[in-house]
This record gives structure tokens, C-alpha cells and sequence, in this order.
């Protein structure tokens, strides 16, 4: 009977996971002793980093035929529960049913979700780019706005949250209206940031060219305040102002996925499960966890992986290796990601590239912008199905950086 290794999702981390793992696998000569299982609803792999663009068009990759060009299977559905002591997971079938899958190791990439705090019509009311269902959600409905009278909450969208995301939505934003409502139409965008300024988590460096980007877009901003309330025509907010909007887009940061609260072990304050160098839960005997889903350390002086495709590119990679590596008898390897850059897609004003974790600006404008194109739409894409050129690029220690 052969070992199996159980992944979770088909995100960043989950593909480059069963990339990695059905290398090692290989590497040991272990084909017919180990098989490699993702489960994940279908076998695509959401390129989210993009969701806040106006074209959608493949956002999501089909990686069936990579998956089953380097030996591992695919199965449609959804991990439910995870029996730890048993060494079980029990999957929803996308056909129906239900099915408990024994596994040997099991490696959890299920990612992040949107974070829906308790704000009074937030569910009903907002609009969000964290999938590629809501994101189609809103292209309609940016889309349909031209049919609707014309009214000051018609022609205003508010974006909740001044992160990378929400800079990015809300300087992309303006292209979007203008070709929902024509070139000369009037609209306001309004940023709302609870800290004092939009990007303020990438410190000092960057602070001037997210300004100066800003008003190039003609967008406004609203810090050191919180959305308190939405309805179907205004937002209020907790300086106790109330903007009229028919959009309100919510961008307020991310938390792990909810599975992994069925694994024990430390969290961080998104969630996160803290692993261990080379990526296991320590408190899960068989269990990896990677991408979004884990908390690891980078280096040895203190920096921690951001919840971003950069860093689950690499974590996945790991995971996967040691997971198979325990199975074949291969070196375990530690996860290390000493180097981080930042690319930040602000409109029409350009980008801003980043590099370090003190993020000492490098390009700006026009030549960031072309770095960001060739990020966003060639390098972090699935590779194509072929067995010899992904395992080429799928060993632990691969890290694609400018």
C-alpha cells in the first residue's frame, strides 16, 4: 500500500507544494511508493494578487494537467474536518458525498480569507477583490453604475483599508470609473485608513510616493478612522461622517484560513499557525502547514514571511519537499527567505519597487510598472505541464526575485 501526502488547495503554496513534493518523491525513486493528493474545489489556481485589476480574464489558471504532468492526483472537494490522532481528513466531494482520505502527511495551504469584522452591513453592503467571485461582483456592479441615476452616492466609491491592497484598488479605481462612466464623468474616491497614513506598515522610505500617487489619481483620504457603519446609499464613519456612496469596496486585511483551527499549536494575531524551520505544526505530528496558513520565520534576525504569493511561493516549495523528504529518506530543508522585495501597482501614476524589509525604494513610475506587469502576469503563473522543466525550478532553495 502506498504512503500518501495530502495537500490542502491549490493556491500559490498548495501547487508549488505537490511541485516540490512529487520531486523529491523522484529524486528517491519513491513514484510508486508515495502518491501525492490535492484536494481543492477545482484545479485552478487564483492569481488573487491581481483581483483588484478591471480586466479578469485569466485569473485562474487551470493547473490540472501540470499537476498530473509531474504524478500527482486531483481530487475535487473540500477538507472539512481534520482528524489529527487519526490521521484522517474528511473531504466534501465537489460530486457529493463525503470521503475520508488516511494520510501520511498532510500539508495545509488553504490561505487567508477577507476579514469581516462586526461592522453593521458590511456583509450586505460591500463589495471586496478577495476572490474572483466578488471581483466579478464588483466589475458588474462598477459596470452598471452608467444605467443608474446620477446621483452623488452613484459617482462616489469609498475603499475601506490603506494596505498594499487598498492602495492598489483605490488608484486603480479611477481608470475603472472613467471607463464606466466616460471620460469626463465626475466621481470622488475616498481611502479610509485607521492608521495615519495609506501604507504606513511599509514605514517611512515609501510614504512620499504613496502621496504623491494618491493625488495623481485624484483620490482622497480619510486616516486615523474606521468604517462604523454601511448601508445601501452612505458609509458612516467613526469621526462620526457619513459619505454617500453606493460602493463601498473592503480591503481591511486578511486572516488565516479557519481550518487551522483544528490543528493545535501557537497562532499570531491573523491566525497563523507558528511553524517550526522547516514548516511543520509542532504541535501536529505529521502535519505541514505553508503559505498564508503558517507563521515562519525568513531569517535569523527576526523578519517573519508576509501573508503574500512572493513568500508562498518559496514556503509551498519547502513544505512539500519536506513532507516527501520524511517519507523517502531525503534532508530535511529548512525554510529561509532572506531577501524582499515589494512591487506596488498604484494606477496611472506608475508603481513602486521596494527592496528590503526596510523597503529602500529602487524604481518608481514607469519603470516599476514594468516590473509589476512582468510579476503579475509571467512569474507568478503555473508553469507549463512539462515534468523535467518544473522539477528544474521546483527544489526547495528556488526563490524567483527581480
Amino acid at each position: 500500500m502506498s504512503q500518501k501526502i495530502v495537500i490542502a488547495g491549490t493556491g500559490f503554496a498548495g501547487v508549488w507544494a505537490a511541485l516540490s513534493a512529487t520531486r523529491a518523491i523522484a529524486l528517491a525513486s519513491k513514484e510508486e511508493a508515495v502518491e501525492v493528493i490535492v484536494v481543492s474545489p477545482t484545479p485552478n489556481l487564483v492569481i488573487r494578487p491581481r483581483l483588484y485589476e478591471a480586466v479578469l480574464e485569466n485569473m485562474d489558471p487551470d493547473v490540472g494537467a501540470l499537476l498530473a504532468a509531474v504524478g500527482a492526483r486531483h481530487l475535487p472537494g473540500l477538507v472539512e474536518t481534520i482528524d489529527v490522532d487519526r490521521r484522517t481528513i474528511k473531504v466534501a466531494r465537489v460530486s457529493g458525498g463525503h470521503e475520508t482520505i488516511a494520510y501520511d502527511r498532510f500539508i495545509l495551504a488553504t490561505g487567508s480569507q477577507l476579514f469581516h469584522p462586526a461592522v453593521p452591513g458590511l456583509k450586505e453592503y460591500a463589495f471586496n477583490t478577495d476572490q474572483l467571485e466578488t471581483a466579478r461582483d464588483l466589475d458588474a456592479h462598477l459596470k452598471a453604475l452608467a444605467s443608474k441615476p446620477e446621483t452623488s452616492a452613484r459617482n462616489t466609491v469609498v475603499i475601506a483599508g490603506g494596505g498594499l491592497t487598498g492602495l492598489e484598488a483605490a488608484t486603480e479605481m479611477p481608470i475603472r470609473l472613467r471607463a464606466a462612466l466616460g471620460a469626463d464623468a465626475q466621481f470622488r474616491v475616498i481611502l479610509i485608513d485607521t492608521a495615519d497614513q495609506p501604507g504606513g506598515s511599509m514605514g517611512v522610505a515609501p510614504q512620499p510616493y504613496f502621496a504623491e500617487a494618491l493625488t495623481h489619481a485624484g483620490v482622497e483620504v480619510r486616516s486615523a478612522v474606521r468604517v462604523d457603519a454601511i448601508d445601501a446609499g452612505s458609509v458612516t464613519l467613526s469621526s462620526g461622517e457619513q459619505i454617500e456612496t453606493n460602493t463601498v469596496v473592503w480591503a481591511a486585511g486578511v486572516r488565516a484560513s479557519p481550518l487551522t483551527e483544528q490543528i493545535a499549536g501557537e497562532r499570531d494575531a491573523f491566525g497563523r499557525i507558528v511553524g517550526d524551520a522547516f514548516l511543520h505544526a509542532p504541535a501536529a505530528e505529521g502535519i505541514f502547514v505553508t503559505g498564508d496558513a503558517v507563521r515562519a520565520a525568513t531569517d535569523d534576525i527576526g523578519n517573519v514571511a508576509a501573508m503574500s504569493c512572493q513568500h508562498a511561493l518559496s514556503l509551498g516549495r519547502v513544505a512539500g519537499h519536506n513532507a516527501a523528504a520524511e517519507l523517502v529518506g531525503l534532508p530535511l530543508h529548512p525554510y529561509s527567505q532572506p531577501k524582499y522585495v515589494t512591487c506596488v501597482d498604484l494606477g496611472d501614476w506608475g508603481a513602486l519597487f521596494t527592496e528590503g524589509w526596510d523597503r529602500q525604494v529602487q524604481l518608481t513610475r514607469d519603470e516599476a510598472k514594468a516590473v509589476k506587469q512582468e510579476i503579475n502576469r509571467v512569474w507568478i503563473y503555473p508553469p507549463a505541464p512539462d515534468r523535467d522543466a518544473v522539477f528544474a525550478v521546483a527544489n526547495p532553495d528556488y526563490v524567483i526575485v527581480p
